[in-house]
Parts: structure tokens; sequence; C-alpha cells
């Protein structure tokens, strides 16, 4: 199988038919073997029975349909699960990704990048509502993350598989997939694409996944730093309070030996003690989760590196 479109959908009934039709079309012109993964994220409207239909219809359709629903990136996550192509491209299912640019990120695919994410350039959404609050978070995943790209939420990527199947998503992360890949090492580029306005149903983007995705780029930073290292962070920060702590009873010490300066009725020594102590919770804690580190990845076998290829003469006998 060469390519596997993964398409989440939630009560879209009135655009899962004309998306099919136009991801047919498209991938019928690229003389490739190709199949489409419709996940049912849970719709409480006739979506499934739709996509049944065309199942029926088409060999090439593959249909999932889960009990409830779990949200875009768990549908996303069952989409990979089930995906056969070598190249994977994911895109939403209320018309706004255009299944044309398919073609333009699969030849971007094929100059060398292992990852090419949509760019709306020219995004038809709300300004207040959608375009400005997606305008700041993308500068601030960007800053963060160190992977600069100018639409994070834009749905419609392209993957090589065996980036996928080392991803593993959780809570609202399908949107940081590029900065979860740039920690393999892998190669990505952005493809200017088109973004149509919506024709049928209603968005299910709201203002209020912000703090969940704040939440969830902060679990991203630290996988991306210090999955493998957590001392670092925790101890850094133990290390400054324990310190802070020191030095504050040290200086408090001479104040009392030089200048006559009482120690125990004064809030500050409360401060600096409360503050040793946190810093000695905070080093405990990061050896724990040096343990937890440790345990994770050699229980699993998870690597702690990635290899993009391996180059040797198979046929050469050694002395």
């Amino acid at each position: 199988m060469d390519i596997s479109v993964v398409v989440p959908l939630y009560n879209e009934e009135e655009n899962a038919l004309i998306l099919y039709e136009e991801l047919k079309t498209v991938l019928e012109g690229l003389s490739l073997q190709w199949e489409i993964i419709f996940i049912d994220d849970g719709s409480i409207d006739s979506t499934l029975d739709i996509l049944g239909g065309i199942q029926e219809k088409d060999a090439c359709v593959r249909v999932i349909g889960l009990r409830r629903n779990f949200g875009q990136t768990a549908a996303m996550t069952a989409g990979f699960d089930y995906a056969r192509g070598d190249i994977i491209i994911t895109m939403d299912g209320d018309l706004q990704n255009d299944p044309h640019d398919i073609p333009r990120m699969i030849e971007k695919l094929n100059e060398g990048f292992d990852v090419v994410t949509g760019w709306r350039f020219l995004r038809q959404d709300p300004f207040f509502s959608r375009r400005l609050p997606s305008k700041i978070a993308n500068r601030v995943i960007s800053w963060v993350t160190g992977v600069n790209l100018h639409d994070y939420g834009c749905t419609l990527k392209a993957f090589r598989h065996d980036v996928i199947k080392n991803i593993n998503l959780y809570g609202e992360m399908h949107r940081f997939i590029p900065a979860i890949a740039s920690g393999m090492g892998v190669s990505f580029t952005e493809l200017k694409v088109n973004h149509r306005p919506r024709r049928f149903g209603a968005s299910k983007y709201g203002i209020s996944r912000t703090v969940r995705v704040i939440l969830d780029l902060i679990t991203v930073k630290f996988l991306l730093s210090y999955a493998t290292r957590p001392l670092h962070v925790f101890g850094v920060v133990g290390a400054v309070s324990s310190s802070i702590g020191v030095l504050t009873v040290f200086i408090m010490t001479i104040q009392r030996q030089f200048f006559g300066i009482a120690m125990g009725n004064r809030p500050l020594l409360l401060l600096a003690i409360l503050l040793i102590f946190m810093g000695i919770q905070f080093i405990t804690i990061g050896l724990l989760a040096e343990l937890v580190v440790r345990t994770y990845h050699e229980s699993q076998n998870k690597p702690i590196y990635y290899v993009r290829k391996v180059l040797e003469n198979t046929g050469r006998k050694s002395r």
C-alpha cells in the first residue's frame, strides 16, 4: 500500500459523501495503491451509516467506528494503527481541507522530507474567534518547542509511515506531531494549502480548547527536552531553591552574630527553611523520575535514539 488517507469525523453527515467523492477523484489520478480510512468518533447523527454505505461499494475504503466520542487525537491514533500505507495523509472531515493539495504534499515528501505540514495561508475562518487565537498559539508553540511553523492547527499533513509508528499521542497532541517528531531528528517542511469555508455543519473547535493546548504544550516541551533526563529539570529547580534558602540562613546568621539582629521572630527564617526543604523535595522527585524513565524505556524496549539508515558492505568478509 502506497498511501493511506486518515480522516476523523464527528457529526459530519452532510460532508462525508462529498469528501469521499473528492478524495476518490484525486487518489485515482495518482497511479498509486491507496486506501481511505474514515474514523467515526462516536457521531450521534447518521455519519457512521453513510460511511458504512460508502465502504460497501468501495473496497479501498475502511471505516472504524469508535464506541463514543474520544476526541480527534484518539481518532487519528486509531487511523494510524490501521493504516498500511508507506505515506500517511491526515485531513479533517469538514471539507475545509482541499484533497487536491494531496499530490503536492506527496511531491514534497518525494523531495526527501519526512513530514509535510499544511499552512492555511488564506484561512477562511472568523478573525477574532479563530484566526487571532491561532496566530498567538502558533507563535507560542514555535517559541517553546523550537520548531517554527506558521500553522500547527492545520490537520492536512503528510508523514512517512516510519515516523508515525514511533509516535504515541495523548490528550490534544495531534497538533504537536511535527514538534514531537522533531525529537526523532526528522526533516519537515511547510506547504501553503487551500483552505475552504465550512459549507455544512458546525465547527467542533472553540476557545475553550486553549487551556488543554497549553497543558499539552508543557508536556511536549518536557518530552522534547527532558524525557530521558528529568533530573536535569527537577534537580536545577531544587538546587536553586535550596541554594537561596541556605544563602538566606547564612546572611541571617551573620546579621545575628555581628549586628545583633534576632532570627527567631523573623518570617524570613521560615521562608528560608521552606525553600531548603522544597529544594530537597524537587531533587528527590527528579531521582524518582529518573527511575520511572529507565523503567519505561527498559521494560518496553523503547529506544532513546532513532536510526535514519545503516551503510555497510555486507559482501566483504573480515579477516
